[in-house]
């Protein structure tokens, strides 16, 4: 793997700055640096705001944390409102849920990807997909889909409508629920709440059928360029479930490296801190998290879909299962690195949702009564689990008193943060000229960007109503090209 830091004298380099990105949520900028010979030595994705999460919640009581640290994202509140909850049961001494509400949390959450992973594709990466990254830019959004694909559309709005429901039933409501408490969830389902959600559930799973064999055309129409497009090689880390079981809700840490061998295994997420550190750079306010045994420089890694189908050994539900061998089979006997091949795992995952959740809807457990156990107080609690975007910690500390002292979350956008640079270098390399800048190149960027589903600041999707500026200029800083993006989506070349 090739280190970030490469220029020797980045004074003699030419720079050009593309600030901020669209389609994603936060204030980042990139920019990259060239030699004489217009060849890019180095690519940094910056993230330019400071949120301070952290601090903010120092000082609260621990029982609110499960409702108070949604307010970091408005797409998957779910996933930290169940990490919260899971860590805040350690808080409370709770050793095993009830079976009734693991499995509401379990419904929940995955609810909750099916509808963050079918507004991701559908709505913000189908347009680069179908049409092409250099595609008419006035054609080259939702708005196209719907005129040239509206069956496609039309699947991923009631897909994400589902997996809202399926929230909205087991948490109270689609946005900020309150349904997971500190030792388990404060409701089940009764039976006509059930009856509703197994009254779509079929179609709902030959939607996800579909946008499955959809992503498998896309990509094998042109799949060597699929395959190299901001393709890089890398460690991989996700949760994994009992006896290597894909499991996005409970279970131990594996980290893999680019051949696929096994770094640590069934790792126990309580113990994160003696496996992943995270580095800090002078240039961005996001933290950079690398395996301890690995070292900064060799031991970054992805998560997220690409990592947890790479990594789990099979889908305990049929359809994903087969799909995932499909998916196995492209990377001939090694781990699939194509960064594109994000948006296929995605859909893997959300099939498996699909199929999840109709099993649990059918379990008798899922409208019990005993909602919640307790036990002996904790000073300590450490949630983690994988979030649409990959894998997600929550660690707080309270005092005596149950008061937050203090908390550390590393998010999932965080852990692909080197990565993320990478393959912007990776897009760069191959099709900046160095010489005149084009929307298609500032797509292209963006559409390697995108394909990690990124939350800047952890917050939501954002529909390109950023303005994007990209600046290229020499070693005397004097500016080649200059192209502006604005807010209505105008592509203009300043004089």
């Amino acid at each position: 793997m090739s280190s970030l830091e490469t220029a020797e004298h980045p004074e003699k380099l030419q720079r050009v700055v593309i600030e901020p990105l669209t389609r994603v949520e936060g204030h980042g900028k990139v920019t990259l640096l060239q030699d004489e010979n217009r060849q890019i030595k180095q690519a940094r994705l910056h993230i330019a705001e400071f949120r301070g999460f952290e601090k903010f919640i120092q000082g609260r009581p621990y029982w609110e944390l499960p409702v108070l640290v949604q307010r970091l994202c408005g797409i998957c509140p779910v996933s930290h409102h169940l990490a919260a909850a899971k860590a805040t049961d350690m808080l409370v001494g709770t050793q095993q849920l009830t079976p009734t509400a693991e499995k509401i949390r379990r419904l929940m959450h995955y609810g909750q990807t099916l509808q963050s992973h079918a507004l991701h594709f559908f709505h913000l990466c189908s347009p680069d997909l179908l049409f092409g990254f250099d595609d008419d830019v006035r054609h080259r959004n939702i708005v196209g889909v719907i005129e040239d694909h509206p069956e496609i559309a039309k699947q991923g709005v009631l897909l994400r409508k589902y997996g809202q429901e399926v929230i909205r039933l087991t948490a109270g409501k689609r946005i900020h629920g309150t349904g997971a408490i500190p030792g388990g969830v404060n409701k089940s389902l009764n039976r006509d709440e059930i009856d509703y959600l197994l009254k779509d559930i079929d179609q709902v799973i030959q939607w996800g059928k579909d946008a499955v064999a959809l992503i498998k055309q896309i990509f094998f129409e042109q799949l060597d360029y699929h395959m190299a497009f901001a393709s890089i090689d890398s460690n991989m880390l996700s949760m994994i479930g009992a006896e290597g079981a894909f499991d996005i809700y409970h279970g131990g840490l594996r980290a893999c490296d680019q051949n696929g061998n096994i770094i640590f295994d069934h790792a126990d997420t309580m113990q994160y801190t003696d496996y992943i550190k995270e580095g800090v750079k002078n240039w961005s306010y996001m933290k950079f998290p690398f395996i301890d045994t690995l070292g900064s420089e060799n031991g970054w890694y992805r998560v997220g879909p690409l990592a947890r189908v790479n990594n789990c050994d099979f889908f305990s539900t049929p359809l994903a299962e087969a799909e995932r061998q499909e998916f196995k089979a492209a990377g001939n006997g090694k781990p699939v690195h194509a960064t594109l091949a994000y948006h296929w795992a995605r859909l893997i995952e959300l099939l498996y949702c699909t199929e999840a959740i109709k099993e649990l809807l059918h379990d008798p457990d899922i409208s019990g009564t005993e909602l919640v156990t307790r036990g002996v107080m904790q000073n300590c609690g450490i949630g983690v689990l994988e979030a649409p975007r990959g894998t997600l910690f929550h660690h707080y500390e309270i005092d005596d008193d149950g008061i937050v002292t203090r908390a550390n979350l590393i998010v999932s956008t965080t852990n692909n943060n080197q990565a993320m640079n990478e393959s912007i270098r990776q897009v760069a390399s191959t099709y900046l000229d160095g010489n005149k800048l084009t929307e298609p190149l500032l797509n292209q960027i963006e559409v390697a960007i995108r394909a990690y589903d990124p939350c800047l600041s952890c917050a939501t999707h954002a529909m390109g109503k950023m303005p994007l500026e990209i600046t290229m200029v020499n070693e005397k800083d004097e500016v080649i090209d200059r192209l502006v993006k604005r807010a209505t989506g105008e592509i203009q070349r300043p004089a």
